[in-house]
């Protein structure tokens, strides 16, 4: 109890100063804005996750595996890892591993902050956006090899930050994906890792921890990869992302194996940031809007009837070549009546950030790209700090 009161207290004592501070750089923002909503009025699954959130934070036991979905915010890496490694602050030792990864740069697409991808050899790759006939999955990506020359690197510590920076060392692997040749680790470059292989999936444990792995071929064939996920076998907390650079609502409802995959990750919240690609083009429709993540919810449900839902709604921006998007208040209004429908949890991104016209603001500030739809590192950063302390905020203020 007394360990309770205290990190209670610290918190409270962090949170007061960084608003006034806050207000201080950014006047455009709204940090009284940044709170959770329950539209519904309640929410028995975000309870039950707050639950399992306060074992693992007052006693060190227990699993919590948060997954949050998205575009181009969430693909760029940089707001889930912040956010990431703002719980992982909150009590030493609950890091329970990277979760999901893929090697986007053997997709010619940008890898996520947080982590490295180097590949060699030919790849053929497909995304929720243009599927070309390939089965997809939760990282909405996927990538094939047609000869045993194709490899592909992860590497959890990037070389600029390598003394301060999280090291997620993994000792347990799921290969997902499939074909005719046969996946096989190399670790440090000279061990090698023969796995347990079933449909869709194989599994590796392996004789060490690690942060580095490559994966490599056997036979003859092809193999069609879509993801990896790193995992340890302690308690603790781990946030997957995942994110396709332009992917909306219709494009998540492609990937045919979005449910199997869901099934390895068994998230307990999931942070739903898809809609900021929905409402780029001049016809944006709320009705479809919504039945497209009602369908997206079907299948999380199917998962985990009880997995928390957390909207986080999403932020102002212009539209290209049409000046500030007129349809963000409307996506927000949907996102809030969804969260009310599913008695989830929604937290107004846009509200938080200044409402309308405020990414002018940001941009000048330093926050937002010039394109006035995405932002700067330090911008995800500050986005991520806002949701971090509205989610820690609430989780003190109802136990």
């Amino acid at each position: 109890m007394k360990a309770r009161v205290l990190i209670f207290f610290i918190v409270l004592l962090m949170a007061l100063p960084l608003d006034a501070m806050r207000l201080a750089r950014y006047p455009f923002t709204r940090p009284d804005k940044s709170v959770l909503q329950y539209p519904g009025g309640s929410s028995p699954d975000y309870s039950l996750f707050l639950r399992k959130l306060d074992t693992l934070l007052t006693t060190g036991a227990g699993d919590v595996k948060v997954l949050q979905i998205g575009g181009s915010h969430v693909q760029g890496g940089t707001l889930s890892d912040h956010l990431r490694r703002r719980v992982l602050s909150l009590r030493y030792g609950i890091d329970g591993g990277r979760g999901l990864v893929f090697p986007f740069s053997a997709a010619g697409s940008n890898t996520p902050s947080s982590y490295l991808s180097s590949w060699e050899g030919s790849w053929e790759s497909a995304n929720c956006l243009k599927p070309r006939g390939t089965e997809l999955g939760l990282t909405g990506m996927a990538v094939t090899a047609r000869d045993t020359s194709a490899r592909v690197i992860i590497d959890l510590v990037l070389k600029e930050n390598k003394i301060l920076q999280q090291h997620y060392a993994f000792n347990k692997v799921d290969v997902l994906g499939e074909g005719s040749m046969e996946p096989v680790l190399i670790l440090n470059g000279r061990d090698t890792v023969n796995g347990v292989h079933g449909p869709r999936m194989s599994h590796f444990d392996l004789p060490y921890y690690t942060d580095w792995l490559q994966l490599s071929f056997r036979g003859k064939g092809s193999y069609t990869l879509r993801g990896l996920y790193l995992d340890r076998p302690n308690s603790g907390f781990t946030l997957s992302e995942a994110g396709v650079n332009g992917a909306s609502t219709h494009s998540w409802l492609q990937c045919s194996l979005l449910t199997e995959d869901l099934r390895r990750v068994m998230p307990d919240l999931v942070l739903l940031s898809v809609g900021i690609n929905d409402i780029q083009g001049a016809d944006f429709d709320v009705v479809r809007f919504k039945a497209n993540y009602r369908a997206l919810i079907r299948e999380i449900r199917k998962v985990n009837p009880h997995c928390a839902l957390l909207f986080t709604g999403i932020n102002d921006s212009w539209r290209r070549g049409a000046g500030v998007n007129e349809h963000t208040a409307e996506a927000q209004k949907a996102f809030r009546d969804l969260a009310a429908e599913y008695k989830a949890v929604f937290w107004d991104w846009y509200e938080v950030m200044g409402g309308y016209g405020s990414m002018a603001q940001w941009e000048a500030a330093g926050l937002a790209q010039p394109d006035k739809i995405h932002f700067t590192p330090l911008g995800y950063r500050e986005v991520a700090d806002y949701l971090f302390d509205a989610i820690v905020q609430d989780y003190y203020s109802r136990r």
